[in-house]
């Protein structure tokens, strides 16, 4: 699986926004990749990891994208049950989802 840090240099969260359309674009053969975003500070869930979760709800409205799992949707009771049920094998055996951490997401494209 491909891993993106899409916010080691700190962009703005158009910045981010834009790299992360870009990636999906650039990657629309891949299974899955993994995202890094960060989860904020505050441990509320920073700028750039609410902005990556709405811009993936309208990209997968769009058809750009299957879905997407929340790093700690393996923990947490957020809705994603159905999704990690059917994409598990893409991700099962990664260390990010075995731990729950927030501070990613897969974006599952085919």
């Amino acid at each position: 699986m491909k891993t993106y840090n899409i916010k080691a240099d700190l962009p703005s969260k158009l910045d981010a926004g834009k790299r992360l359309a870009e990636l999906i674009r650039q990657n629309q053969s891949e299974k899955v990749i993994k995202i890094i975003h960060g989860y904020g500070s505050s441990g509320e869930g920073g700028s750039i990891k609410q902005l990556v979760h709405k811009s993936l709800r309208n990209h997968r409205k769009k058809g750009n994208i299957l879905d997407f799992i929340p790093g700690e949707a393996r923990k947490e009771l957020l809705g994603f049950d159905e999704v990690i049920r059917t994409y598990s094998d893409y991700v099962k055996n990664d260390h990010d989802f075995m731990i729950g951490n927030p501070g990613i997401t897969y974006v599952i494209i085919k």
